[in-house]
């Protein structure tokens, strides 16, 4: 393993930034701090979509940028929203033509979870997107205003507090028509966190990083600055299970370069604490607002008039402040831990082979079980279609509402019933009715585990930085047929160990969304809503089952499938008839 660590070592580089031209600025932050506390925020306090101010507030950012003189469009769409049902949303643009029809987008969303006024999320970052484009103002004190290189598209997004939805349907749509050198996303920035870069998104394609390292370094070369980022390891978890609730999730996903600057953490500010009383009275956030649009300004122009332009990229690395890891070192990494284990379970299994033992009655056992982990998927599906569980986009959830975080009662009750039924089915041929041979218990290990390692290998074809979930329980598991015959909970032990690397997707979401136990529900949400592909919820499927097998196993309920002479001449609903039936009688 020291080779794969030494490659890791020597692939990190510093990447150079754009050159940022002299420009005298004309942000006035005193003029985005009005815009915030007098007009969107008192104003409009609930900006969610469909809200009775969402409409209004439209139409007065259409009137912004039809003051300055910018052709401006409206996009108006629907869309369902959990919690909210189906809404009707706008995304509002505003075009300054430049000498390349190739674009640089600068974008804000301006709604919010109407929870409360939201001056920071996400009034800051709609004032602001305002006050930059003001630059650009037709015939202002009878001076023309600059001409850009690329054409400029100042975008008011909806939706974007519920999970992007806005920006994802123009980075779908747009895209498809236009050319998009780069987006700069303003989201929450009168905050009192430090600033910060975002540039994660729906995949593991990242943007360019030179657009990354130039932005951090514009940042960071602000005036009192002290900006942070996203620790090696988050980012690590972010490549291994791709989530962001910031908008240029979606654009990075299509190879877009993008970049969020924020003060905010991984979730949007607690509405609770996120008052107009902050902004005017804490000279923390008022400085941050100063340093994220000075910093804005200067990377609009650096993107507009540097040379190259960031070019689009597809791939992935972890970002160490000024220095890169190459994506691939750390796949060849993770890839080179997995072959250990691969080489364990095939000598396993080739080792029942040799000693001749029976290995189609553990298979039958296990695809008993797998049948019943992919009913309750479909049964899950089911849910999803009728409406019992959050339907919508297929975006992430904001933790904020509640149909992220709480589970409905009665669906739940009706779904746990019939995963008992369904239990009671599956198990009906997996009992042991007789005392089960060490060289069976071997064959039901090699089942198990040869599947977690085809799993791990179908992982490392979509996404090897998932093997991060799944590389410690196949370590660890290896050593379960070891230590059968040893302390009764020595297996258990290490089936439970093993599974802190699946559940590390949890603890990850968890932590950085604030949710606590009610993560499980996400998950469910997310997947629900469709925002957990197909891929994964069959791996995840897949996985449980062969650790359901383990399970079994460690406890001393594992059976091999019976032969026919040994199932019961009776189905289970008549043995069940038939036990009732005798009740009754006496």
């Amino acid at each position: 393993m020291v080779i794969p660590v030494l490659i890791v070592a020597f692939s990190v580089a510093r990447q150079q930034t754009l050159a940022v031209p002299s420009l005298t600025s004309s942000f006035d932050r005193d003029a985005v701090v009005q815009t915030m506390d007098d007009e969107l925020a008192p104003n409009n306090p609930d900006r969610s979509p469909g809200s009775a101010s969402s409409e209004a507030l439209r139409n007065w950012i259409v009137d912004q940028f039809g003051g300055l003189g910018l052709n401006t469009k409206v996009d108006q769409f629907e869309a369902r929203i959990p919690g909210l049902g189906k809404v009707g949303l706008s995304n509002v643009s505003a075009t300054v033509r430049g000498r390349s029809a190739t674009e640089i987008v600068i974008l804000a969303h301006r709604d919010n979870s109407g929870l409360g006024p939201g001056p920071n999320d996400n009034a800051s970052g709609t004032a602001a997107m305002l006050e930059l484009a003001r630059a650009y103002q037709h015939q202002q004190n009878n001076v023309s205003p600059p001409k850009p290189a690329h054409t400029l598209v100042f975008l008011s997004t909806d939706g974007g507090a519920f999970g992007a939805i806005g920006a994802a349907r123009f980075a779908k749509l747009h895209s498809a028509e236009h050319r998009i050198a780069a987006v700069i996303v303003l989201d929450s920035i009168a905050g009192t966190g430090k600033p910060r870069v975002i540039f994660n998104g729906d995949t593991t394609s990242l943007p360019p990083p030179v657009l990354v390292a130039t932005a951090s370094q514009i940042l960071s070369d602000q005036p009192n600055a002290v900006v942070t980022h996203t620790s090696p390891l988050d980012q690590l978890l972010d490549l291994a299970f791709p989530f962001s609730l910031y908008e240029q999730a979606p654009f990075v996903a299509r190879d877009i370069p993008a970049v969020t600057l924020t003060t905010a953490g991984d979730r949007y500010p607690n509405p609770l604490t996120d008052t107009v009383e902050q902004i005017e009275t804490n000279r923390t956030t008022k400085a941050h607002l100063t340093q994220i649009g000075l910093a804005t300004e200067q990377l609009l122009a650096a993107l507009d008039q540097g040379a190259p332009e960031p070019r689009v990229s597809g791939a992935s690395y972890i970002y160490l402040g000024g220095r890169f890891v190459h994506g691939w070192a750390i796949q060849f990494l993770l890839i080179s831990l997995l072959i250990p284990a691969l080489v364990a379970i095939v000598d396993l299994f080739a080792r029942c082979r040799r000693r001749a033992i029976e290995l189609r009655p553990a298979l039958r056992s296990f695809i008993r079980r797998l049948g019943f982990w992919f009913s309750l998927l479909a049964f899950f599906w089911f849910f999803a279609l009728v409406g019992f569980w959050p339907g919508g986009a297929g975006r992430p959830l904001s933790p904020d509402i509640s149909a992220a975080t709480s589970v409905p009662l009665g669906a739940f009750v009706a779904f746990a019933f019939i995963t008992f039924v369904a239990w009671l089915i599956s198990r009906d041929r997996l009992l042991p009715r007789k005392k089960t041979s060490p060289e069976q218990e071997l064959a039901g290990y090699a089942f198990a585990l040869l599947t977690v390692a085809g799993v791990s290998l179908a992982v490392a074809w979509f996404n090897s930085y998932a093997l991060l979930f799944l590389i410690p329980p196949l370590h660890v598991w290896i050593w379960m047929p070891q230590i059968r015959h040893h302390r009764p909970w020595a297996p258990l032990a290490l089936l439970f160990t093993g599974l802190l690397g699946p559940l590390l997707i949890f603890w990850e979401l968890a932590v950085r969304l604030h949710l606590g136990l009610s993560v499980f529900w996400y998950v469910a949400a997310l997947a629900a809503v469709g925002f957990l592909k197909l891929r994964f919820l069959i791996v995840a499927t897949v996985l449980a089952a062969a650790a359901a097998q383990l399970a079994a196993l460690s406890v001393g309920r594992y059976a091999p499938y019976p032969a026919a002479s040994e199932r019961p001449t009776l189905l289970l609903p008549q043995r069940l008839a038939h036990r009732l039936s005798a009740l009754t009688k006496h």
